[in-house]
């Protein structure tokens, strides 16, 4: 009987840990996340804020002109490039945690800074500042998640990062809407801006509530600190003991945090930076951001009204919603490649699908519902399949001491090659017309063949584990290859 009633006790403090452990793992993801609501909010709200900013300095607006606009729009872009880079770098020196809280201060500085901008050289200035700290926290927040999450929930839990980032954008498309048919005001565009601030202010607040990754407290020798973390987000003794065990191991075979220069130095880690910086590739090459920001111009060449294209812009956010919703279940439950390829076999439909409906119904009657759907269809495949799976890899693929700059170097890239696409998009769709979708079709074939060829299953693994399998993966390669050679020489 009192064996029975102890292990009862035992029971129900093992439950009242897990569920301590999950509560809080649970508010790190709400608070650091934060992050990426703001990201979202501030890639989204410009498009509402554009039309009023057109307008005379006079009437209330900065007198944009196409240039301008072009440079208000970009500016953030390249300043996510640049901010993603370098806090990548910090992150490894001065923890993720730290870093995120000086970015919550940097998106407020932001948001204020282009809400007030008296014109329109100190709007560029401001909206490449808040381009600093959305590209921060575009390689910082799934970084900091994937090294608290348990390895059994880190594929689930990281995906939240996109979901916010889409939640971010329809909020923004919403209330641009809302603020815009409610108010006669033609200053609105400034409040539209400042609301940037409020989740800035969230995470900036809840990040001293949260403690710092024990991954990084580890590396930098402080392994007591480390296994205080993992205490509180852990369930059981067993698994501190084990991750703990796996981080001690990891912390020896790296020795120290090492910057770019020294990482390239190593076969295996430069072929892991190619791979990730061919996935940023694959993932805005999809045509996502494309048709973010230029469906309403898609479905004008239709002759459907301007009105309407707008509230079809809506229709991109909410399908985005829900497709990162569904990409969230599929993770769970299936291997990382299968879901990615699956993915860009859907967009090679969706891009020949849209080509297709442009070039042999054009005139017709059903050709703006038809563009629409494949457009929403080239969405959901991208959103459900494509980037939550890029986000997630870029917070696996990359070993311990080099993780923050390497993560940051990549995301970089990515964001160059956002605004490629967002450059080029509009001038090869005036150039080929219907074309510039069998173009985007054959780049996803090619990302197609990359990610079939490149790409290992990471699903399943620690992150301590599932660097020693990269480690192998690519030094095998490279040991095949000089196999080959030398067979080839006999």
């Amino acid at each position: 009987m009192v064996f029975r009633e102890s292990s009862r006790k035992i029971a129900v403090r093992g439950m009242k840990k897990r569920s301590e452990a999950d509560r809080l793992i649970t508010k790190i993801v709400v608070v650091v996340t934060m992050g990426a609501l703001a990201f979202g909010y501030d890639t989204g709200v410009i498009a509402g804020a554009l039309p009023f900013m057109q307008l005379p300095i006079a009437k209330g607006g900065l007198g944009l002109t196409p240039l301008t606009e072009g440079l208000v729009t970009s500016a953030l872009v390249l300043g996510a490039a640049f901010g993603s880079l370098i806090c990548g770098m910090l992150a490894d020196r001065f923890g993720r945690r730290d870093s995120l809280m000086v970015l919550s201060a940097v998106f407020v500085v932001g948001a204020i800074g282009t809400a007030q901008a008296p014109s329109v050289a100190v709007m560029i200035a401001m909206r490449a500042v808040l381009g600093f700290a959305v590209g921060g926290a575009s390689a910082l927040v799934p970084m900091f998640i994937s090294e608290m999450a348990p390895s059994g929930r880190r594929g689930r839990l990281v995906s939240q990062n996109e979901m916010m980032i889409v939640t971010g954008q329809l909020v923004a498309y919403t209330l641009n809407a809302g603020l815009a048919h409610f108010s006669d005001s033609p200053s609105i565009w400034r409040t539209m801006l400042m609301i940037a601030a409020v989740p800035a202010v969230l995470l900036g607040v809840g990040l001293f509530f949260v403690p710092r990754s024990p991954r990084w407290l580890a590396s930098q020798g402080r392994t007591d600190e480390a296994r205080r973390v993992l205490e509180l987000i852990r369930s059981t003794n067993r698994q501190v003991q084990h991750e703990m065990r796996a981080i001690y191991t990891a912390v020896d075979d790296d020795a120290e945090q090492i910057g770019w220069r020294q990482a390239f130095r190593e076969v295996w880690i430069r072929r892991l930076l190619m791979l990730g910086v061919g996935l940023g590739f694959a993932a805005q090459f999809t045509g996502v951001n494309a048709f973010m920001y230029f469906t309403p111009i898609i479905l004008r060449q239709t002759g459907l009204g301007t009105e309407a294209a707008l509230i079809a812009t809506i229709g991109d956010g909410l399908v985005a919603v829900g497709a990162t919703f569904a990409g969230i279940w599929m993770i769970g439950r299936f291997p990382r490649r299968v879901t990615l390829l699956g993915g860009l076999c859907g967009v090679v439909l969706a891009h020949l699908g849209l080509g297709a409906t442009l070039l042999f119904l054009k005139g017709s009657a059903i050709e703006s519902y038809a563009a629409l759907g494949f457009i929403l269809l080239a969405l959901l495949f991208i959103q459900m399949m494509v980037s939550p799976l890029y986000w997630l890899l870029m917070s696996e693929l990359f070993p311990m001491r080099a993780r923050g700059v390497l993560t940051g170097l990549s995301v970089s890239c990515q964001w160059v090659f956002n605004a490629t696409v967002a450059f080029l998009f509009p001038i090869i769709l005036h150039a080929i017309g219907p074309g510039t979708f069998f173009v985007f079709a054959t780049i996803n074939v090619l990302s197609f063949c990359f990610v079939a060829r490149f790409l290992p299953e990471t699903k399943g693994l620690s992150l301590e584990k599932l660097e020693a399998h990269l480690q192998d993966h690519f030094s095998a390669e490279d040991q095949e290859k000089s196999g080959d050679s030398a067979a080839f020489a006999e």
